[in-house]
């Protein structure tokens, strides 16, 4: 499975483009380990191979951060099971509502009543 679509590739592209940098993007996809809870939800990518977004790495401290994305790709989880784009993950808000919700519950979280909280 690609990590990315086109379209996705290049919505996060944009995201990252200088001119866009300084604005608040909504996920543009997440991604995940099937086999080691990890998320990571990204808006934005700079540099054509970093990725910027909410990483939660199962420890309880989810934290906005940036990626780099040829080690994502190689990463492999207990089962050596490659991460997956989830194909089904919509965004309703912000990247900064779900950093506050994840910080507020130590996880990613996409309930979108519990999201409309941190609106």
């Amino acid at each position: 499975m690609e990590l990315f679509t086109q379209y996705d590739y290049g919505k996060l592209l944009q995201n990252g483009k200088p001119e866009n940098q300084d604005k608040v993007h909504k996920p543009v996809v997440k991604i995940f380990t099937p086999d080691a809870n990890c998320t990571w939800l990204f808006s934005e990518i700079v540099h054509l191979d970093t990725a910027f977004g909410l990483c939660d790495l199962g420890f309880g401290f989810p934290e906005l951060g940036y990626v780099y994305l040829p080690e994502l790709v190689a990463l492999r989880g207990r089962l050596g099971l490659p991460v997956e784009r989830d194909l089904h993950f919509k965004a309703y808000y912000s990247i900064i509502v779900y950093a506050r919700a994840a910080s507020h519950y130590n996880r990613i979280i996409e309930d979108e009543s519990i999201l409309a909280q941190f609106a």
